[in-house]
This record gives structure tokens, C-alpha cells and sequence, in this order.
């Protein structure tokens, strides 16, 4: 059986100056995405495109997409397998590259987890669990490009 999940968002453009589109540096990037029930995120586009760098631009929520993806499928996977994980943090880069007609493409991802475990003998699978938990993101498998991983996991001393 073949399971289905649904999701929705608005997204309105809040940048009309009082001329619409009629000139490429005439108009804001400002918009709002929304879900019911949730906080709105206050969007742009990146500053390089005339955004506003003190909101969030569809590049960053990528970003950031496949980063909570991937630490959510891991913490499952760390439960499955016993590994007891006391703290996550993720320091996630990613490289978009712009083609000549003004489009472009992500190149890659790398996320860089950084796992505090319980017990030291927990560190060797809790770095090899990367790998599966990779497998089991959704967003991950549903993007063309390379997401590479540099994991860390350790115990406080």
C-alpha cells in the first residue's frame, strides 16, 4: 500500500513599491510563506538578488529543509539502533551555481552533524548511522544534486 502525505503553504508577495513589476529594480522580493497554524516565515530573495537579508530566502530554507530531514531521520534510526543521542547540531553549507540565463542550480550540500552520545561505546555507530538515515530522508532523495556528510559524533568528557 502506497502511503500518501499531503502538505500546503501560501506564499504572497508583499513587495509591490506602488509600480508592480515594471522595472526589475522596482519591485521588492518580500513575500510571506504561511501553513494553518504555524508562524509565518517573512521571505526574500538572497541579498545577491535584491532581497532582504534579514529574512529568509528560498536557498536558506533548502538549506535548512535538508538539514532537519536529515537529523530527524537520524535520531530515528539512532533509537532503532539503541544509540542514545544527547545533543545534535548541525553546521550545514550548500553551493548554488547561476547560469547564464539567470537561473541556476544547486551543486551540492554538505551537512556537518556534530552528535553527543551517552557512552563512548555508542561513537562508531553512532557516525556509521549517517549513511542510513540519509537513505531515509525524504527531502534528501528528493533532490538532483550530491548532499554529502561530514558527521562527528562524541561523548562529553
Amino acid at each position: 500500500m502506497k502511503l500518501e502525505h499531503h502538505y500546503a503553504v501560501s506564499t504572497e508577495w508583499t513587495g509591490n513599491r506602488g509600480t508592480g513589476t515594471s522595472g526589475y529594480r522596482d519591485y521588492g522580493r518580500n513575500n510571506l510563506v504561511a501553513s494553518t497554524g504555524k508562524a509565518t516565515i517573512a521571505g526574500s530573495a538572497d541579498r545577491s538578488f535584491f532581497g532582504e537579508s534579514d529574512r529568509w530566502n528560498p536557498e536558506e530554507l533548502l538549506l535548512g529543509a535538508l538539514s532537519q530531514c536529515h537529523m530527524l531521520s537520524y535520531l530515528h534510526v539512532a533509537a532503532e539502533n539503541r544509540v542514545i543521542v544527547v545533543s545534535y547540531t548541525d553546521d550545514a553549507t550548500g553551493v548554488m551555481e547561476q547560469t547564464r540565463d539567470g537561473g541556476g542550480h544547486f551543486t551540492s550540500v554538505t551537512l556537518r552533524p556534530r552528535v553527543m552520545v551517552a557512552e563512548p561505546n555508542m561513537v562508531d555507530l553512532a557516525n556509521s548511522l549517517h549513511h542510513e538515515a540519509s537513505e531515509k530522508c525524504f527531502i534528501a532523495a528528493s533532490v538532483n544534486f550530491t548532499v554529502q556528510h561530514d558527521p562527528q559524533a562524541f561523548v562529553l568528557a
